[in-house]
């Protein structure tokens, strides 16, 4: 059990250095405070379109709106937050995050679930502007405020956590977990046909070409594939820059210190 956690980005003891919990240049109660701000933001735009489509009667889209991956990938943005401004204030209070003392099926799953808040919405980003925007602005604030949140702040989002807190590099055994998602999404997509009559996405109608449709799932897999390994480089580089060259290991709670001091040696990410 012990080298398959470590393979899925949960060696024991678990993130002992607090990469998951710190950032090189935020305090961590500025850290879990921001965090806990993007997890309100996001909450609060789900719920708002919810509470729109509703006062207009517009039940059928809050009924499929889990249909859509982007809604999906942005509830898990809001969730990711959560859960991580919780951990980083339980480590600013304790010196120890609570994620350190849940058994190890949960830290491995934690480790995944960073690996798909920092790729996904990517996807999501470059996806829609790519494919599905059609070049004419919204005809309504509220349509310009929910898709510019969904479809662009989500990599800002995302962007935050690569670029300003501590984390190392995603495993690469998180690679195939990421294309079983996608997987598993197709699958939604087309169940909504079968029960819903629509497919949350054109592109994915069969009956405009099976050729250009598996050009669109092989594309849409191939862009996951390079997005995570750009995301990689990305962090592997944050990590050489702030921690190896500049010689910034981190904004520590008092309680929090290693349990010996941490020699950067970036060998174990090339």
């Amino acid at each position: 059990m012990a080298r398959t956690s470590a393979i899925f980005g949960a060696a024991q003891p678990f993130d002992p250095y607090h990469r998951y919990t710190t950032s090189w240049i935020l305090p961590p109660i500025l850290l879990a405070i921001v965090r806990v701000l993007l997890s309100i933001y996001a909450f609060t735009t789900v719920f708002f379109i919810f509470g729109w489509n509703g006062v207009r009667q517009r039940d059928d889209l809050n009924r499929h709106w889990f249909s859509f991956f982007t809604n999906l990938s942005y509830c898990g943005l809001a969730f990711y937050f959560l859960f991580s401004s919780l951990h980083t204030f339980s480590y600013v209070r304790n010196g120890k995050s609570w994620i350190q003392n849940w058994h190890t099926s949960l830290q491995i799953a934690h480790a995944a679930f960073y690996t798909t808040i920092v790729t996904f919405p990517i996807l999501v980003t470059v996806v829609y502007w790519a494919l599905l925007y059609s070049g004419i602005w919204f005809a309504n604030d509220f349509q310009g405020w929910t898709n510019t949140s969904e479809h662009a702040l989500n990599t800002v989002f995302a962007a935050f956590e690569i670029l300003l807190t501590r984390t190392s590099p995603p495993p690469l055994a998180h690679l195939p977990i990421l294309v079983l998602l996608l997987a598993l999404y197709l699958s939604l997509a087309y169940l909504t046909h079968v029960t819903a009559g629509f497919y949350p996405y054109s592109f994915l109608d069969p009956d405009k070409g099976s050729g250009r449709l598996a050009g669109y799932i092989l594309g849409v897999l191939a862009a996951a594939c390079v997005i995570f390994l750009i995301v990689w480089a990305v962090i592997w580089c944050r990590r050489w820059i702030t921690e190896k060259k500049l010689g910034m290991r981190g904004k520590l709670a008092k309680r929090g210190q290693p349990m010996v001091e941490e020699m950067v040696d970036m060998s174990e990410h090339k």
